[in-house]
């Protein structure tokens, strides 16, 4: 089955110092673009954290410190990744709770606006979970009968992961091929900011999801309790969490 596309689509896979969207870094990046004509262009990059790389993290991808010693820091990279993907929808492997979040962390403290605007993504693990319950490895041998030789190579994870999306497009006839309808059905929960924060209720509105003020709407807490927006802003959550605050609160302003 040929998936249809509008606009281009980024495959893409990170290795990374952890797996803390607000604190961890990453350390290589793969690329995989799919044009609506059926071009593809790959890059990949291995990208100098600026910290120290956990022993238990290179043990899985196999990336130390002096490997990545001499490589571009990821503020080094931003302008050309963000000119890969600025266009296009985005895919990959538990994107949506991991590789997107970080993704746009590493964006936005480099200084690039990264936003969701006008882009959906297809998380190709959650059709896989939904229909199958398995890994990455275990994925790649079940649809497309191979061994994933190099696994923990962002590469290696991010082609195989675009071998499972086709392979499951053709297995699957009641998936739909539109990426947005694609997205809608991979996506777990409605949530405004990534990290699940700040999530959509039944009627679209932005509300908390944790704490004092889980499940109230978040406009209503900016107006009862200002205080608040300043101690997110303030507090270790993820940039891209306090930008999502901050443009509510601009826009609740603008109405006024």
């Amino acid at each position: 089955m040929e998936l249809k596309l509008n606009k281009p689509i980024c495959f893409f896979d990170l290795e990374t110092t952890g797996i803390d969207v607000a604190r961890d870094r990453i350390v290589e990046i793969a690329i995989l673009k799919v044009y609506p004509n059926g071009n593809k262009e790959s890059k990949t990059w291995l990208v100098n954290p600026t910290i120290p790389i956990p022993p238990q993290s290179a043990a899985i991808h196999g990336i130390t410190d002096e490997k990545v010693a001499n490589e571009p820091t990821f503020a080094q990279l931003a302008s050309q990744v963000y000119q890969m993907i600025k266009d296009s929808d985005l895919a990959g492997f538990n994107s949506d709770r991991f590789d997107i979040p970080l993704l746009a962390e590493e964006l936005l403290r480099a200084g690039v606006d990264f936003d969701m605007k006008n882009r959906v993504t297809v998380d190709v693990q959650t059709i896989f979970h939904k229909k199958e319950e398995r890994t990455l490895s275990a994925a790649y041998r079940f649809y497309c009968n191979q061994t994933l030789e190099n696994a923990h190579s962002a590469l290696a994870d991010t082609e195989a992961t675009y071998e499972i999306f086709k392979s499951q497009l053709d297995r699957y006839e009641d998936l739909p091929q539109d990426i947005k309808l694609l997205s809608e059905y991979t996506t777990r929960k409605k949530s405004v900011d990534f990290a699940g924060f700040i999530v959509a209720n039944e009627e679209g509105q932005e509300v908390f999801s944790f704490g004092k003020h889980k499940g109230v709407l978040v406009e209503e807490v900016l107006d009862k309790e200002p205080g608040y927006f300043g101690w997110i802003q303030n507090a270790d959550f993820p940039l891209y969490t306090k930008k999502v605050l901050t443009a509510i609160k601009l826009r609740k302003l603008n109405t006024k």
